[in-house]
């Protein structure tokens, strides 16, 4: 079966760049402005959940989450992402990438608006209410994982294709930078209308009622730009390379097409025969012979980067305020804290998240993924062990600007680096008829790095005199300790991007062997 032959597939990989790429990265890469938006806004609002639902009376400190409450709510949508990407990724396989891409989107949309209102006004009921819309949030994001970036491999050129998909994914960028921004806005405006006393002044009346709209505010915000986007991708059409080489219509691949490219493609319908010994499913010795290390290499590198990369930037308030970045909660009023985490978060994407994704998709097609992914996961490995070794050192006041430097620099490698990789190559290494499944697969793995780096990083950080730790935790092995671990996570996932083979400039059927006789 000489696929490389099919004229549609050989128009894909040498068309120019047109308006139809910029299109699909726009439609695409919003579902991940949505993604990141939504995932990392509950790290803007915990503290002011804690002042309101759970204020103890008397406590020299405002009121913060129990222990099993701050890790349900930071660590239940990871949990839906992880089933979501399971499972729309095995659906985008069966049903066709445009079929279940809009399902993930309406998803998004109703279950940002169901966990901004939360029903109910004790602590239990809000919380319970919450965990709930935010488990099935993370269920439709999940999905996007798997299906924008299958979409977007099989649209691109062989040129360019790495620097589409990274664009895509590096749209999460800013949904980190607007998540910190509608906080600071919101914050800021409440703060204004309803100004409050600090908790050491006048605890009773440092959080004023109205508070409790600003974090729905926020949550709730993340349901625009998703459903911004539902009428376009609908309109995308299916990709040509699961049309012929799935379903195996080259008419309607050829025809799909000729529309988006404006060119006249021949069908070729005569050349889609039923091919012998290249129909093997995920399960058997032939996908473990071909793709099983290729997977291994996917799987645990994305595990080991989520470990890392999210427990930074879920618990980065906590290493703020360790370092007094951040002022201590009972010296501010509830806004002031959502105001100066939001501001902190906000700076930090802008000065390295959001440079470090867009140098990617500069770079990714010049240097190659396994360059990138290994030089990313060596600097964050060297740049955490550099925060940690000397820790007290950076905890002086004098300090704290060169600290919040290196800090940003882990940042800029992971999205300089495998945050991005990592998403980009699964979409481009496996067969088309399973390529949704091993991404959903790989994307999978790295959600459960994130929920050890949700649950664990959150109990791991707190100090390990029982007098310093936060209501209600037990002692952990600290800030520093908890660096030193991060670090040497991040060795061994630069140890397994040796698995990794590189896609730079090749067909999608050349890395994933379709092409084969």
């Amino acid at each position: 079966m000489a696929k490389e032959h099919l004229e549609v597939l050989n128009a894909l990989d040498v068309a120019k760049t047109q308006l139809y790429h910029f299109t699909a990265i726009v439609v695409a890469g919003m579902g991940f402005f949505t993604d990141a938006y939504d995932l990392f806004c509950i790290s803007l609002v915990t503290k002011l959940i804690g002042r309101i639902y759970y204020h103890a009376n008397g406590s020299t400190k405002p009121g913060t989450l129990p222990p099993n409450v701050s890790a349900a709510v930071n660590g239940v949508a990871f949990c839906g992402t992880l089933a979501g990407q399971l499972f729309f990724g095995w659906l985008g396989d069966k049903l066709g990438r445009k079929k279940v891409y809009g399902m993930t989107l309406m998803i998004m949309v109703i279950c940002s608006i169901a966990s901004g209102l939360s029903f109910g006004h004790t602590p239990k009921s809000v919380m319970a209410t919450l965990c709930f819309f935010r488990f099935w949030l993370g269920f439709g994001i999940g999905g996007d994982y798997p299906l924008s970036a299958t979409i977007m491999s099989e649209y691109a050129n062989k040129k360019t294709r790495g620097a589409f998909i990274a664009a895509v994914f590096a749209m999460q960028g800013f949904g980190i930078l607007v998540g910190g921004m509608v906080a600071i806005v919101v914050s800021a405006s409440f703060k204004t209308v309803y100004p409050a006393p600090s908790y050491q002044e006048n605890p009773s009346v440092s959080t004023v009622p109205e508070a409790d709209l600003v974090w729905r505010v926020i949550l709730m915000f993340g349901a625009l730009p998703a459903g911004l986007t539902y009428y376009w991708r609908m309109k995308m059409p299916e990709t040509a390379r699961y049309t012929a080489l799935v379903v195996k219509n080259a008419k309607q691949a050829a025809s799909d097409m000729s529309k988006v490219l404006q060119i006249e493609i021949e069908a070729e319908q005569e050349k889609i025969v039923k091919e012998k010994g290249n129909d093997f499913g995920l399960f058997t010795i032939q996908f473990l012979r071909r793709h099983g290390l290729h997977l291994l290499g996917t799987t645990s590198t994305w595990f080991f980067l989520d470990i890392a990369f999210y427990s930074q930037n879920l618990f980065q308030k906590d290493i703020f305020s360790a370092i007094g970045w951040i002022p201590p909660p009972e010296t501010m009023n509830a806004l002031e804290e959502v105001y100066k985490i939001a501001r902190a978060q906000t700076l930090i994407a802008l000065c390295s998240t959001i440079p470090g994704y867009w140098f990617t998709v500069a770079f990714i097609d010049k240097l190659g993924r396994f360059a990138i992914q290994f030089t990313g996961f060596f600097f964050m490995t060297a740049f955490m062990f550099a925060l940690a070794i000397p820790y007290s050192h950076w905890t002086h006041k004098e300090n704290r600007i060169g600290f919040v430097i290196m800090y940003s620099l882990t940042f800029f490698f992971a999205n300089f680096g495998p945050n991005t990789t990592t998403f980009v190559v699964p979409a481009e290494i496996f067969p088309a008829r399973l390529r949704s499944t091993c991404h959903g697969i790989s994307a999978a793995a790295g959600k459960a790095g994130a929920m050890v780096g949700a649950f664990g990083f959150h109990y791991a950080a707190q100090s390990n005199d029982p007098n310093k730790t936060d209501s209600g935790y037990s002692p952990g092995i600290g800030v520093r300790n908890s660096l030193i671990v991060l670090g040497c996570i991040n060795f061994f996932g630069m140890l397994f991007t040796l698995l990794v083979p590189e896609s730079k400039g090749k067909s999608l059927e050349e890395m994933s062997k379709e092409n084969n006789q």
